[in-house]
């Protein structure tokens, strides 16, 4: 597992910081995932629920895209922290798959649980799920 911390100024809008985990794409290793998400969270002032919708959207994010990963392969999580917001990018090496189904509970879940959900297949080998969650963003009711 390789963790690296990279900080780098954004003129007026101040500091932002970017964490990167890459571990094996197996779900024993999620615990991991969860811990740093809610300290992340938690370095940003997110309330406790804020908090726990997030750890259990990355957790939902991640279990979809582990069913598409190739075995033996990384799962890669880049968390981005902005001022009152938290981009979180989980990504994997698939066989020729396609984008997440989004019209499926998992999905449904990561929408009402984060305030942005995008899923990103640049290339045919490569599945990426990016959720933003806003310190204070009131829950689509």
């Amino acid at each position: 597992m390789t963790e690296e911390t990279e900080t780098r100024a954004e003129g007026v809008a101040g500091i932002r910081d970017v964490v990167s985990i890459r571990l094996p794409a197996a779900s024993a290793y999620l615990s991991v995932l969860r811990t740093a998400t809610a300290g992340l969270a938690a370095r940003l002032d997110f309330t406790l629920d804020e908090i726990e919708d997030l750890r259990i959207a990355v957790d939902e994010a991640c279990a979809m895209l582990l069913s598409e990963a190739v075995p033996g392969t990384d799962l890669t999580a880049e968390f981005e922290l902005t001022g009152q917001e938290m981009q979180v990018r989980v990504e994997v090496t698939t066989v020729g798959s396609s984008a997440p189904k989004r019209d499926d509970f998992a999905w449904m879940v990561l929408t009402a649980l984060a305030d942005d959900v995008d899923a990103v297949t640049g290339s045919p080998d490569r599945m990426a799920i990016v959720l933003r969650k806003r310190r204070g963003a009131a829950r689509p009711a």
